[in-house]
């Protein structure tokens, strides 16, 4: 594989869609593998760790919500979920476990490798080198937080969002650019939702060190992070 040549999982049971869909993946620049059984995807993410991942729901074996349960249970590879089902349902189900991004089948090889860029992009925003004395110290593979020693028990959304603050700090987010960073659904999301997610991230972090504001509320705009 090439220096920096990114590997896709397509994890699609129909093969036609699949060979097309890693045809232009390929010609995309991107490193493919392709699997139809869904009792094989988590055992190949484990082993070969992708970087990103094309889920269709129905699977045989197990389906594509129950795989993307067991998967950000230890990881938080990036996922585009497929599904030729269009029913509110299960649209919501997806999408409220924290899948990346979301389409519907028939769906262009073209959008997917679209879709599949943006993500990379996003996620490829470096960290600010993390020192062994900073009090936040973020483990991007293990999906796991520490402040000042302590191991914090964040949520998926809880983790992406510390990532996000910690990606830049002390500059200052809105509403709309936490939930852009957090869901590249597309869906209307109201600001309660985000100042729960705040509300949340801020309760543990206080626990954790409860002498020191760690994510600022700014008046009219949003929300920064500062630490020592």
């Amino acid at each position: 594989m090439e220096s920096g040549q990114k590997s896709i999982l397509i994890v699609e049971d129909e093969p036609k869609l699949a060979e097309v869909l890693a045809e232009y993946m390929q010609q995309a620049g991107f490193k493919t593998h392709w699997i139809s059984h869904g009792l094989e995807v988590i055992p190949w993410v484990k082993e070969h760790k992708p970087d990103l991942l094309t889920l269709d729901l129905m699977l045989p074996g197990r389906d594509g919500i129950d795989i993307f349960r067991e998967l950000r249970s230890f990881s938080l590879i990036p996922v585009i979920m497929a599904t030729a089902r269009v029913d509110e349902i299960d649209r919501l189900l997806g999408l409220e476990l924290g899948a990346d991004d979301y389409v519907c089948k028939p769906y262009s090889p073209r959008e997917m490798i679209a879709r599949t860029k943006n993500i990379l992009r996003r996620i490829a925003r470096p960290l600010q080198e993390q020192a062994s004395e900073s009090v936040i110290q973020i483990d991007n593979e293990r999906m796991e937080a520490r402040l000042n020693g302590i191991r914090l028990d964040l949520t998926p959304v809880e983790f992406r969002l510390l990532h996000q603050f910690f990606s830049n700090p002390g500059r200052v987010y809105s509403r709309t650019q936490l939930l852009d960073c957090i869901y590249d659904d597309y869906r209307i999301v109201t600001d309660r939702a985000i100042d729960s997610h705040i509300k949340n991230l801020r309760r543990k972090l206080h626990e954790a060190m409860p002498d020191q504001e760690f994510i600022k509320s700014i008046y009219g705009v949003g929300y920064k992070l500062e630490f020592l």
